[in-house]
């Protein structure tokens, strides 16, 4: 697979723990299975939705070999790297190729102080390193550290294999980044799809939202690609106030989209790796009220 091939949905998983406070591989298992069974054009593992944060080297590695397991080659695998450091990120990019997986995305290290240049320098190092394509996470407003759309330009013209962005921002932010990079990036968005729609519009060639609503956003993109735009804005307005209810911040989406999938999956209590805020009763019934039409996978 080339950089040129990415498109579509690709949800981001969740990483579910079991009562010990370990990862769940069974619940792993049944989310990969429901996720590919819905049409999605790939799947995402090791994002902000996927707390890495909260996981250990290992359990990455762990998790991200069950997930390569059990997608076993049917859609693409694209892993986000957070580890720290240059060399810690080429060894989980070798990993994820070797594991199968079609292109990795890139977390910046948790220097929020690094300058644009010493931004530009160390993936350019994790990307020579790479045997896969890499994509870039963008998301200052999560993370608190970004490059600029002329930094992506160069980013790209001294490291080609830097061939993907997932550009955490308004379509608006979407359509200068398209502009401004001259087409030499294949572009998704976050943000659980929020402006799905106009994202496309805007120049992104898919998304990489949660798991809850992933069979719908494959409806939308499928209408859009195929020029039923009065379709695809139908299908998004019929979401919108669940996303938007979602996407009050990170914490708030671990919090009701994880038992959200988890009601459409078929799992059982939702165990958190603490700390992690906690759902209200009057959050609840927001949450089920704007999903109650969602069916289980």
């Amino acid at each position: 697979m080339t950089a040129s091939d990415v498109h579509g949905i690709y949800p981001m998983l969740y990483v579910f723990f079991g009562p010990d406070g370990k990862p769940d591989r069974d619940a792993m298992r049944r989310q990969v299975g429901a996720v590919v069974a819905q049409g999605v054009h790939g799947v995402a593992i090791g994002g902000l939705a996927s707390e890495t944060n909260k996981l250990s080297t290992a359990e990455r590695r762990e998790v991200m070999t069950w997930v390569a397991e059990d997608v076993a080659g049917r859609v693409p695998l694209s892993v986000t790297i957070a580890e720290s450091n240059i060399a810690g990120q080429i060894e989980m990019a070798r990993l994820s190729a070797e594991l199968g997986a079609s292109w990795v995305v890139l977390q910046p290290p948790p220097v929020r102080g690094a300058s644009e240049a010493e931004l530009i320098a160390f993936y350019g190092a994790v990307a020579d390193g790479s045997p896969i394509p890499v994509g870039i996470q963008n998301a200052p407003e999560y993370i608190g550290i970004g490059v600029s759309n002329a930094g992506f330009a160069e980013l790209n013209r001294r490291h080609p294999n830097v061939s993907i962005l997932k550009a955490e921002g308004p379509a608006t932010y979407i359509a200068g980044l398209s502009a401004e990079t001259g087409g030499v990036f294949r572009i998704l968005n976050g943000r659980n799809g929020l402006e799905l729609v106009d994202n496309f519009r805007a120049g992104c060639d898919g998304m990489i939202p949660g798991v809850e609503t992933c069979d719908h956003q494959v409806a939308i993109y499928e209408h859009f690609v195929a020029g039923r735009e009065d379709d695809a804005d139908a299908g998004y307005m019929r979401i919108l106030p669940l996303l938007l209810f979602l996407m009050i911040s990170i914490d708030h989406l671990l919090c009701y989209g994880k038992r959200l999938s988890a009601r459409r999956l078929g799992i059982g209590e939702v165990f958190d790796r603490t700390p992690a805020q906690q759902p209200t009763p009057f959050g609840l019934s927001v949450m089920e009220r704007w999903s109650r039409d969602l069916e289980p996978f």
